[in-house]
């Protein structure tokens, strides 16, 4: 999981490749660098951030008009400067690469056979020989690219410059993403738009098993099997200032604050159209939603547990058995498979590796009614499926996903009454509830938001802890498993969920009054057998710190901390209650120190197995 970018122009590309880096950097950070060709091929590494490179980068001069650069999340191979990126061949090519070739090692061997002497432990040190050996023959680098690339197998997204071809890059994907950016008398490749926004905004995707040649004037792209191709150019409507941090001290704060906005805008073609029209997820939705008969999700981490909740909905609202499985470990299992069940990806980055293969898994089993709920347009899961719903939740740049996950509710909520109105299941009277309930949401969040002075307050008891518990019934048991996940996430405090009525079931011997129990207690219909299990902590000393709502009937006490949320919201709870505990964690790894936006071993879009 790593970030690339790359510049061939006719003004100094190191301040390009700098910048783009540094809004790469949420890709990964254990390393990071940049190559130029400048009389030679020169090339600055540095562990660390892009910053610490940058520094060195400056120290050293460096300049070019052609150069490509890296920020890197370990895989093959520790964190140290040799096996940072660039690598480099015989001081004749470059290479960057996000992803992972499989046949590393075999191609290994059979290059140290042809005397090539490896620097790394790095699988892609594997391309940069490889390439070198084809151009070494053909002294094409286009062609020595395609011919590299179709040795290797795995997932990949590469960058490539050469000593003999200054004026050329060359860049090829598959299963990770990569962008062509197309300037004025210069051009780009990166990871992400966001790297290339300072520069241009009309890009080009490149689709699986393209490769392209990239002058400043021209661009030539072939596809998998060599033939000359054309791929539409997007002009990005991603605003450069909705990545920078504003008054916030860090990316994840703004983005938690932005979620009444982010909800707003994503519920807005509902709220301000035709209702839960099928058209919402595509031309094709009414036909494919009325040929189902089943849903399965697939999803990883924060998405997964959007799932979860979903689950709780379709089956409530729209009676449609649901199935939610962990994306990675859907694909490497015997299934059955069911072509009239509704296939569901959820991806924030729509480039998250195991759920695009466990995407691909499915309609390799003839599953091919597909829908994708994801945040980044023109990505790879929404190009692969049939059905799209795009939340409208902007850039999030924090590893710990937070305005992604209210949205993807909102989304799947969505999807729940569409469902139930096709089949004739929702009155046009619960039909106007649903979008009231929707249009008060955002409203509803912003009151959540305001408790932030009584939740950083708790994070002060919640900091010096080794572990914590979280409980949840119902449809809110996966906010409390998402709340897990964030105050591991960023504080690095050991946390899990269970369902609150597992308790006596073997939990319970974790409790005591060194374990901090959050507690998810809404006012429905299971406040009261969640009041029992609170109870069943208190009997063993634990000390409970509880979301509640306004209108619920419990107050503190010894041992029992209580937070009310707005009144309750009925079935949009679960969007509600995901702030609070968002928040509680920020705030923990605050008062621990612990870097929020870039946790330790963490990248935000997982491009990897």
């Amino acid at each position: 999981m790593c970030g690339i970018v790359g510049a061939v122009a006719q003004r100094n590309v190191v301040p390009i490749l700098i910048e783009g880096l540094s809004r790469l950097e949420y890709r990964g950070y254990d390393s990071a660098g940049v190559a130029v060709i400048n009389g030679g091929i020169r090339r600055v590494r540095a562990v660390g951030r892009v910053a610490d490179m940058q520094g060195k980068a400056a120290a050293e001069g460096l300049q070019g008009l052609i150069g490509i650069g890296h920020t890197r999340w370990a895989t093959h191979g520790g964190v140290t400067e040799l096996n940072a990126h660039p690598h480099v061949s015989h001081d004749t090519i470059a290479v960057v690469h996000n992803g992972i070739i499989e046949n590393h090692d075999e191609h290994r061997r059979n290059l140290q056979a042809l005397g090539y002497v490896f620097e790394s432990q790095t699988d892609t040190e594997v391309i940069a020989h490889l390439v070198h050996h084809h151009y070494s023959q053909c002294r094409d680098l286009f062609i020595a690219t395609r011919r590299a690339v179709a040795e290797l197998v795995g997932a990949y997204a590469i960058g490539v410059v050469a000593l003999d071809s200054p004026g050329v890059m060359t860049c090829a994907r598959v299963g990770c993403p990569l962008l062509i950016g197309l300037g004025e008398g210069e051009n780009f490749i990166a990871s992400d738009v966001s790297a290339v926004l300072s520069s241009t905004r009309r890009v080009v995707y490149l689709d699986e098993g393209d490769v392209a040649e990239i002058t400043r004037e021209r661009v030539t792209i072939v596809d998998r099997a060599g033939l000359p191709v054309e791929r539409p150019v997007h002009v990005s409507d991603v605003s450069l200032a909705s990545m920078e941090l504003g008054p916030y001290s860090h990316f994840m704060q703004k983005e938690i604050h932005e979620q009444p906005r982010a909800l707003t805008d994503t519920i807005e073609p509902v709220v301000a159209g035709e209702g839960f029209d099928p058209v919402l997820f595509g031309r094709e939705a009414e036909a494919v939603l009325q040929d189902i008969d089943g849903v399965l999700i697939l999803a990883a981490g924060t998405s997964y547990y959007a799932g979860l909740t979903a689950k709780y909905w379709i089956e409530a609202i729209a009676k449609v058995p649901t199935s939610v499985e962990i994306a990675s470990e859907y694909r490497y299992r015997e299934s059955v498979p069911d072509p009239r069940r509704l296939v569901i990806t959820i991806s924030q980055s729509g480039e998250t590796l195991d759920t695009l293969e466990a995407l691909k898994h499915a309609r390799s089993l003839g599953q091919t009614q597909t829908l994708s709920i994801c945040n980044v347009q023109e990505s790879a899961i929404p190009r692969a499926s049939r059905l799209v719903f795009y939340t409208r939740a902007g850039a999030e740049i924090g590893v710990a996903s937070t305005k992604a996950f209210t949205t993807q509710l909102a989304a799947l909520f969505t999807l729940a009454v569409t469902l139930a109105r096709g089949r004739g299941r929702l009155t046009p009277e619960q039909e106007a509830a649903h979008i009231d309930a929707l249009r008060h949401l955002p409203g509803s969040v912003q009151h959540a938001l305001n408790l932030e002075p009584q939740v950083a307050e708790w994070a002060r008891a919640f900091a010096p802890r080794h572990h914590a518990l979280f409980l949840g019934r119902g449809i809110h048991y996966p906010i409390a498993l998402e709340g897990a996940l964030k105050l591991k996430e960023i504080s690095y405090i050991h946390a899990e969920a269970d369902p609150a009525g597992e308790l006596k079931h073997g939990p319970l011997a974790l409790v005591d009054s060194d374990m901090p129990v959050v507690v998810i207690a809404p006012n429905d219909a299971l406040l009261e057998k969640v009041k029992s299990n609170m109870q069943e902590v208190r009997a063993r000393g634990g000390e409970l710190f509880v979301f509640a709502d306004l209108d619920s009937h419990f107050a503190e006490s010894e041992g029992v901390h209580v937070i009310r949320t707005p009144r309750h919201v009925g079935v949009l709870s679960p969007i509600v209650h995901a702030i609070p505990v968002q928040m509680l964690a920020y705030h923990t790894a605050l008062q621990k120190g612990t870097d929020v936006d870039k946790p330790r071993n963490l990248a935000k879009s997982v491009t990897v197995e």
